[in-house]
């Protein structure tokens, strides 16, 4: 599907190759190592290889099982990556003079526990965009000042559905019974596929409906919505561009616990000052549902799976984010804008690009 952007300007005409040069991804952890303790870290450099095959390569020379091995998230293939992995200290000779002409060990310390999958803020990436003319360059500039402030809708990318655009299909067959699937892993993948396809769904109404009220007035927009008109009133009073509705699933930003919004007008002002965000739903038997206004719109997405809703275990997801430490800079003797960002976990640099440049196939 392609994917609603909320700014409005026009496409812009540049290219992006996510190449070890032009893109390159760090960990930022989720604590300071302590130096000390019987588990191995070690700070890594992959470059065109996915962090599977690293760990391979890691478990060949070592002898630790692949299994042996901690990490906070797995990195793509194509790219450079900085991240951290543990390993017991037992196996620590083994990369003291460590070499691989597409892996570089950074630093090595100890900590107390194994880096398990989540233990990480987030990720700082670093982007060139290439063939960007000056008049490109104060777009984005321009984008990005509205960006920082207003943040942008946490959309799935294209890695969780595939070159193609359809694994989500084979989730949904494989929930429907129309397919089999016997390896474990593929199988979970294509479902989160499906669910992450109705995520995506939901979310692209979510910003068509802000698009709406911050379009309309109070008056056009009663006879749009079903809606009383205290909630049409509360709702376009709101500051910033997504609007909260009535029964929302909150969550407090960027870490905390989630809870339900029961007063709109005064979460939408944590809201605009970045202390909580709306969440979306993955649909599955484990999942929290919204309520009122709010969960009504979940229900148009959970009717398309209804019927194989309890095979998927279900989960939330922030539904609207912010990039932190935004900082570029554009050499036009190159025609390049190189930026560089910070995203929450979870969080897609794809789908953020696509939202400044209003690219789905911004990926050469």
């Amino acid at each position: 599907m392609n994917r609603l952007f909320y700014l409005n300007h026009t496409p812009l005409h540049t290219r992006f190759s996510k190449n070890s040069k032009d893109f390159v991804v760090t960990e930022v952890p989720l604590y300071d190592f302590s130096g000390e303790g019987e588990h191995l870290i070690l700070k890594v450099r992959k470059k065109d290889m996915t962090t599977w095959d690293m760990l391979q390569t890691f478990s060949e020379r070592s002898g630790a099982k692949v299994r042996d091995f901690g990490y906070a998230g797995l990195k793509d293939k194509d790219g450079m990556t900085i991240q951290y992995i543990s390993v017991h200290r037992k196996f620590e000779t083994h990369f003291s003079n460590f070499s691989h002409e597409k892996i570089k060990i950074l630093e090595m310390t100890r900590h107390t526990n194994k880096i398990k999958t989540g233990h990480l803020k987030g990720n700082r990436f670093f982007v060139r965009l290439k063939k960007v003319t000056p008049t490109e360059a104060r777009i984005l500039e321009n984008v990005l000042n509205i960006v920082q402030k207003e943040g942008f809708p946490n959309y799935f990318g294209y890695q969780r559905f595939g070159r193609e655009g359809n694994n989500y299909e084979r989730g949904k067959e494989i929930l429907e019974g129309k397919r089999r699937e016997r390896n474990k892993k593929l199988r979970n993948f294509f479902i989160s596929a499906y669910q992450s396809h109705l995520f995506n769904l939901w979310l692209s109404k979510r910003v068509e409906i802000s698009k709406l009220f911050d379009a309309f007035d109070e008056k056009e927009l009663f006879n749009l919505f079903n809606f009383p008109r205290e909630t049409v009133r509360q709702i376009k009073a709101q500051p910033r561009f997504f609007k909260l509705l009535p029964g929302e699933l909150l969550h407090h930003y960027p870490y905390g616990k989630m809870f339900l919004g029961e007063d709109i007008r005064q979460e939408s002002t944590r809201f605009a000052k970045r202390q909580i965000t709306a969440t979306g739903l993955l649909p599955g038997k484990k999942a929290l549902h919204a309520t009122g206004v709010a969960g009504n719109y979940e229900k148009d997405i959970t009717k398309a799976c209804e019927n194989f809703c309890e095979k998927m275990q279900g989960t939330r997801r922030f539904a609207w984010i912010w990039a932190e430490e935004i900082d570029y800079t554009y050499k036009e003797s190159e025609a390049w804008f190189e930026l560089s960002f910070t995203l929450p976990k979870g969080a897609y640099a794809t789908t953020f690009l696509e939202e400044l440049t209003h690219q789905h196939d911004l990926i050469d």
